[in-house]
């Protein structure tokens, strides 16, 4: 199936697009869209893959699926159009940025900035319908995500898995532990953050094992 999405991963996922759950998600997803009201827009369904080609990744983070209300869901996990409010999650995310690195993020819930080093913002499922989370989980998207993830812990080496609460913590399993880093907390939501989220210290982790690996390490502001 020719999907369109970044080059490098269109190569690197050809074996998964062409199995049969792929072409019934497709076409569940086309239909959903077309009946519903849908988010993000259909064009940003990819769009975390979009941003950081296969040989830019160098962090992973895991997230649910999509913002369900209109106008916030940008295709990026945690993420929002630029110049909306900030989502509760985010809001304590550059929170603990401010505490752990010692600066304060740009006032904006565009996390691009963060794609474009190389980050992988990842939501498990891919689309979501208005008003109604979770609406699109066991269609099909946990599949592919799943596959994401278990082949990028076989081909790379040294990615930093970036794990918030219960669910993210669940793809622990995929994970080649021998290659890579994984940290993992609580979630940044407010129902959750002073469980262990707050002091986890996930983005100085993150750059110090880069800088240990070579790699450049991400302006998390």
């Amino acid at each position: 199936m020719d999907v369109k999405i970044e080059a490098s991963w269109r190569d690197f996922l050809a074996d998964e697009f062409r199995k049969e759950y792929f072409y019934r998600l497709v076409e569940k997803v086309k239909d959903l869209y077309k009946n519903a009201i849908v988010f993000p827009p259909a064009k940003y369904i990819f769009r975390a893959f979009d941003l950081v080609p296969l040989n830019s990744l160098k962090v992973v983070v895991i997230g649910q699926d999509p913002y369900h209300t209109p106008g916030v869901a940008d295709g990026l996990a945690f993420s929002s159009m630029p110049n909306n409010p900030i989502p509760p999650s985010l809001q304590n995310i550059f929170k603990e940025i401010e505490n752990d690195m010692g600066y304060t993020p740009y006032n904006n819930p565009d996390l691009s900035r963060w794609a474009k080093q190389g980050v992988l913002l990842l939501n498990t499922t891919l689309t979501v319908e208005k008003s109604k989370p979770y609406s699109h989980k066991g269609i099909g998207w946990e599949i592919f995500t799943d596959s994401v993830i278990s082949r990028v812990s076989s081909y790379l080496n040294n990615i930093v898995f970036i794990l918030w609460g219960s669910h993210a913590r669940q793809k622990k399993v995929l994970i080649d532990i021998s290659k890579h880093l994984i940290i993992e907390s609580a979630h940044p939501s407010p129902f959750s953050a002073e469980k262990g989220f707050f002091g986890s210290r996930p983005f100085s982790k993150t750059n110090q094992y880069l800088i240990e690996h070579d790699k450049n390490e991400i302006d998390w502001r």
